[in-house]
């Protein structure tokens, strides 16, 4: 899963709280718009549309700047389309996830003669990290907010994670840690933390690398089962929503051939009543 993709997925889970944030002021009415854009898509599956009381909200994390088309162009192309679909105003934002290269600029509009365009970015980096560890949901995003002492603000999400109730605290650790290793090294994000792994995580490539380096396939199976796990349970939760303890718990006892044949199973899963007659089938095989 790409860092910015994740970002996508959490804005996804937990629309109203990401809407106060880049907003500014407290939303409660907000929805996802499971919306297609005609035309050619421009990377739509990596962009978050918002519905708020009278207006779209249209946000989009990038980790760098570079793109094609350019950035500026590609978010007047979707201003043009919300627009033509919904007849709403449309506030558009830009989260970027780390500082470019020094003296890159960061620009917020597009201009070519008389067409001019505006939207908004929050540089992360600038961000005040309070509001991050104070909420659950924006937790995973803390490690990359401003600091002047890194490790310690990592030490403190950290805290934060570990004080989450037991049903939170493995998928938000994960989530956690992925983003993370945006920044820190794999020395010192392996060091804070006990749980979750995923491709894209530092940690993850680590156990890949030892397991490569001793020789141990067990090595590997156990990485590409706890991937497995994660990646299950991500969209189990966007099949059926949120998934009780018990279930949770009955997904760390599979094994990583029972994983990849629920990952095809759960394709015609509409409620958690598909997935409890599936782990059904499991005690007559």
């Amino acid at each position: 899963m790409s860092f910015d993709n994740l970002c996508k997925l959490l804005s996804e889970k937990h629309p109203a709280t990401f809407a106060s944030w880049v907003l500014g002021t407290p939303q409660t009415s907000v929805t996802v718009l499971k919306t297609e854009l005609s035309i050619e898509p421009i990377r739509a599956d990596y962009v978050t549309f918002l519905q708020l009381q009278g207006r779209i909200l249209h946000l989009e994390f990038q980790t760098k700047l570079e793109s094609t088309p350019p950035l500026p162009l590609r978010m007047l192309d979707y201003w043009v389309r919300l627009y033509r679909l919904y007849r709403l105003p449309i506030t558009q934002v830009v989260v970027l996830l780390l500082p470019p290269a020094a003296g890159t600029v960061i620009e917020t509009v597009f201009c070519v003669e008389t067409t001019r365009h505006e939207y908004r970015v929050i540089r992360l980096w600038e961000e005040n990290p309070e509001l991050f560890l104070n909420d659950p949901a924006l937790l995973p995003l803390a490690p990359l907010a401003a600091t002047t002492q890194p490790q310690a603000l990592l030490q403190q999400v950290v805290g934060k994670v570990s004080q989450l109730e037991p049903r939170q605290r493995p998928e938000i650790s994960a989530y956690t840690q992925i983003l993370a290793g945006l920044k820190y090294n794999q020395d010192l994000i392996r060091q804070l933390f006990r749980e979750g792994m995923m491709r894209e995580s530092v940690i993850y490539q680590e156990i890949l690398r030892e397991g490569e380096q001793l020789g141990e396939q067990r090595g590997r199976e156990q990485g590409r089962k706890a991937e497995g796990q994660l990646l299950i349970l991500r969209l189990l939760t966007r099949r059926v929503g949120e998934l009780p303890q018990e279930v949770l718990d009955r997904i760390e006892t599979l094994s990583l051939e029972q994983l990849e044949n629920l990952g095809e199973a759960l394709l015609d899963f509409q409620a958690i009543a598909d997935l409890e007659a599936w782990f059904a089938t499991l005690e007559f095989n």
